[in-house]
């Protein structure tokens, strides 16, 4: 579980609440359903005219992703390859069917078993691009969706808010509850706005950071797997992938054995479709 979007979201409300209530306020005057009712409500529907219903129903399972930690990386990446690459070399490219299957990751699977099976370089290259434009097409969906409703809701908010001083204005014969009414009214601007900056926005950009790394990601497989179709030395193989790589991570790539490479957990990226 990835700790630090759950600490980010608890530090964030946990800061307003408690700055409020360090102001003088109380938990009791921060609650109002109505305005909750009014904003979150709102901009759900906002966002369901903006987007298709399959888009908005697949928004939880891609929201998951924001709180899931990646468990494979480009270090896994250059080993898992240098090792493919050693047993082509060694024992042609048909020893990696085995392996191939073995692979968790179904992008690098398809890509090594389209090797295997001798497929052309020009088509392999063409296959992976088109899956990686369309991952980037899926990702793009879901936390578009995201920033979206970050638009929305302070709208919603200050919708709620005139909502509420309408009513105030219409009894005004009770002079003494003005300035509770008031209180009460903007508390639909409060939700808007925190939502909007503590949630949805921080979480559309949780997402788009997680779309950039599974693509990163899917870039050193295909590199790695058009290396591996060329019949490249393991060492060029792995300074190749390393070029990828940031400085202190290019250490950590060396190679190691083809089984225990392919055996390595599944990733954590898998795009939220």
């Amino acid at each position: 579980m990835d700790i630090a979007t759950l600490v980010g979201l608890l530090l964030g409300f946990g800061a307003l609440i408690g700055g409020f209530l360090m102001e003088g306020g109380s938990i009791g005057g921060l609650l109002n359903p109505s305005a909750a009712i009014i904003v979150i409500g709102g901009t759900l529907g906002a966002a369901l005219v903006s987007f298709p219903m399959g888009v908005i129903g697949g928004l939880p399972k891609a929201v998951v992703k924001a709180f899931s930690e990646k468990r494979e990386g480009e270090s896994e990446l250059v080993r898992t390859f240098v090792a493919l690459a050693e047993k082509a070399r060694r024992s042609g490219l048909l020893s990696l069917e085995d392996d191939a299957q073995a692979l968790p990751d179904p992008f690098m699977r398809k890509g090594v078993l389209l090797v295997v099976d001798g497929t052309d370089m020009e088509t392999i290259e063409t296959v992976l691009d088109s899956d990686i434009a369309s991952a980037k097409k899926r990702h793009e969906k879901f936390y578009a969706v995201l920033e979206t409703m970050g638009g929305y809701a302070p709208t919603m908010g200050i919708i709620g808010t005139v909502m509420g001083l309408v009513n105030v204005l219409s009894n005004l014969d009770e002079p003494g509850e003005l300035g509770h009414a008031i209180a009460v009214a903007f508390i639909a601007t409060l939700y808007g706005v925190s939502t909007a900056n503590v949630l949805y926005l921080p979480l559309a950009s949780k997402l788009k950071s997680r779309s950039k790394e599974e693509i990163h990601l899917r870039e050193v497989m295909r590199e790695g797997i058009l290396s591996i179709q060329a019949g490249n030395n393991p060492r060029i193989v792995q300074e190749k992938l390393q070029a990828f790589m940031s400085a202190s991570a290019r250490g950590e790539g060396k190679p190691a054995s083809p089984q225990g490479a392919v055996g390595a957990e599944p990733d954590a990226l898998a795009e939220p479709a």
